[in-house]
């Protein structure tokens, strides 16, 4: 009977254990939220402190696109050249002297001038150098700023600059409901416009062809 006894003494025991250790484990830790989990994002937590990815390299380059306007500089050849301007046509190529079409859409401007170049040095000449820009780029902010629109896009723009370069917010504004779409790579971040004035951390960048619209406050 002792034996018994001390038998379902250790038992309990050690049942008592277990659940004693079920209750100190800890719970695993969710995902970290993201505006838009499909995509990365700007580096920097966002407005409702959400943990963003980081963009993946190369995205939010600025990249030519299929009517962009670009302007093509030669200098150190022998004999004058005059610069070049054409917009992409839509097989995503621009034509230019003795060399023809060369593939400009969905490159950068480090990419177009270096294609440029190994065209045409050491073929046709011994040493060239090429520069090239872009014409007029733009973003586009919408919503509940003073003057939507078109905006020319001139470097080194983040969402407050551009809601400032559209005449600022309305008074009707939702300043913690900033959206900020990048267009390259479809990825949509959400702003709080006070915060980022505030630390520049939460001011993300904007380029060329991206959206920023501000959304209208309920009450």
């Amino acid at each position: 009977m002792k034996l018994f006894v001390r038998g379902l003494f250790a038992c309990a025991l050690l049942v008592a254990g277990l659940v004693f250790a079920g209750c100190g484990s800890p719970s695993p830790a969710g995902p970290a939220l993201l505006d838009n989990p499909q995509h990365g994002s700007a580096a920097g937590p966002s407005a409702t402190g959400r943990q963003i990815a980081p963009l993946p390299n190369g995205a939010g380059v600025a990249r030519f696109h299929v009517g962009d306007t670009v302007i093509v500089s030669f200098s150190g050849a022998p004999e004058t050249m005059l610069d070049h301007q054409e917009s992409i046509k839509e097989d995503g190529t621009i034509t230019l002297s003795l060399i023809g079409a060369v593939a400009a859409a969905d490159k950068t401007a480090g990419e177009l001038q270096t294609a440029i170049h190994d065209a045409y040095v050491p073929k046709y000449y011994v040493r060239l150098t090429i520069t090239v820009k872009s014409g007029d780029r733009v973003y586009y902010v919408g919503g509940e700023v003073k003057a939507p629109g078109r905006q020319l896009y001139v470097g080194d723009t983040t969402v407050t600059k551009a809601i400032q370069s559209a005449g600022g917010l309305t008074d009707f504004a939702s300043h913690g409901k900033v959206w900020l779409t990048h267009t390259s790579t479809g990825q949509r971040l959400q702003v709080n416009y006070d915060d980022a004035l505030q630390s520049p951390a939460k001011d993300p960048p904007v380029y060329p062809d991206d959206q920023v619209n501000v959304e209208r406050r309920i009450f």
